[in-house]
């Protein structure tokens, strides 16, 4: 063990690496099995457990928060160690975050398959099981702040920002969108209804993927793209604009998802308009990343690791900027309920989340294990075939739609 092994805990980075490309694999089958059920509806064998109604929950859940979860767990606990220059202030915790999370996932596969369900998006998990997310997620949170808080530089690197602005936010949505009222074990009726209930919902809906999926993954942005092309970050002033931003802006869309309901109308207007002003800071983020390779374009020639990182930021730009269009009010009422919507969503779950995940994976097993990449033509093929099937995806969803 050498001594950058001896002064980092990185053999929980290493677990939590394990396991998000288990789960990558898991929730992507999942998702090629539902799907091929909507083209060929025997494929459910008239087996509940497997319909596509209780598996469609296990697919999003399982790419979200298995997979997704686990590569912000992996991660943060490497960036902020190495931007801190200090050890994770418990190793024990990081564990306990480790082993809970998987219960958590575990639950999930069990629960889900069965029917026991709270029927709300990205959030279908029983009381039970939200009570020990939360408490996983408590721990993950405390982990890293006091890793902060006892960091060996005076400057907190902007990445460590993003990553606790998740962590945060994600804590205060989980808890108000699943306070609910136990019947047993496995039922629980949520303590709002009505429209109020929906846009507690999508409040918290839309903010799984603004906090969970957009700040998290560009924590990891911005830490990994610049180490990558071993150069600054472009503009350093504009990602702190990006931060702020984002944070005072992205909590305010969620009524887009219901335009045309029970909502009333100034809401949805609301949530459109400012939906349409994040295309300034999600563009400004975007721009921020690709131009620290300014001066040093030749090495996406040969940096594998540097064109997954690239092209998840292009995806970022382009589902930042159909995001927005499709809350407008009068593309809403095409758009919604069709497909447009999922090639939408997996615009930006394939290509800028699992693209830039993947990146920052294959740059930390390097640098953990001391070693170089088993197959360069391997990663060459993994990088073509992952961009163009997204891209083959996400264009037959907009037609479909």
């Amino acid at each position: 063990m050498n001594a950058e092994q001896q002064q980092y805990n990185y053999q929980i980075v290493k677990w939590f690496s394990y396991m998000a490309c288990v789960y990558l694999v898991i929730g992507t089958g999942i998702g090629v099995y539902i799907a091929s059920e909507l083209a060929w509806p025997f494929l459910n064998f008239d087996n509940p457990y497997i319909s596509f109604g209780r598996l469609r929950p296990l697919h999003t859940n399982s790419v979200i928060f298995a997979f997704g979860g686990s590569t912000l767990m992996a991660t943060a606990f490497y960036v902020v160690q190495r931007t801190c220059s200090t050890r994770l202030w418990s190793d024990k915790l990081a564990w306990f975050v480790f082993w809970g999370w998987n219960l958590v996932i575990l639950s999930a596969v069990i629960t889900l398959p069965l029917g026991y369900t709270q029927s709300k998006e990205y959030a279908e998990l029983e009381w039970p099981i939200d009570i020990l997310i939360a408490v996983v997620w408590l721990a993950y949170t405390f982990n890293f702040i006091m890793t902060i808080s006892i960091r060996k530089v005076s400057h907190i690197y902007v990445a460590n920002w993003f990553f606790l602005a998740m962590m945060v936010m994600i804590t205060y949505l989980h808890v108000v969108n699943s306070l609910a009222i136990p019947v047993d074990l496995f039922k629980s009726y949520s303590i709002f209804s009505g429209v109020q209930d929906a846009m507690i919902q999508w409040w918290w809906g839309h903010n799984a993927v603004g906090f969970f999926l957009t700040a998290g993954f560009l924590g990891i942005m911005y830490y990994f793209v610049p180490k990558q092309a071993n150069r600054p970050v472009y503009s350093y002033r504009l990602s702190v604009i990006h931060f702020w931003a984002l944070i005072f802006g992205y909590v305010w869309l969620g009524a887009h998802h219901l335009q045309y309901t029970a909502l009333p109308d100034w809401t949805g207007s609301l949530g459109a308009a400012i939906s349409l002003a994040m295309i300034i800071p999600s563009w400004g983020g975007a721009i921020n990343g690709m131009f620290t390779l300014s001066g040093a374009w030749d090495k996406l020639r040969t940096d594998y690791i540097l064109r997954f990182l690239i092209v998840s930021l292009a995806f970022y730009a382009m589902s930042t900027f159909e995001g927005p269009v499709m809350a407008a009010k009068t593309v809403n009422a095409l758009s919604h309920y069709t497909d447009w919507t999922i090639g939408h969503v997996h615009s930006g779950a394939l290509g800028w989340v699992a693209m830039v995940s993947i990146g920052a994976l294959y740059h930390m097993v390097e640098r953990m294990w001391g070693t170089t990449i088993y197959s360069v033509r391997l990663v060459n093929l993994h990088f073509w075939m992952a961009t163009i099937g997204t891209a083959i995806y996400i264009t037959a969803m907009w037609v479909a739609g």
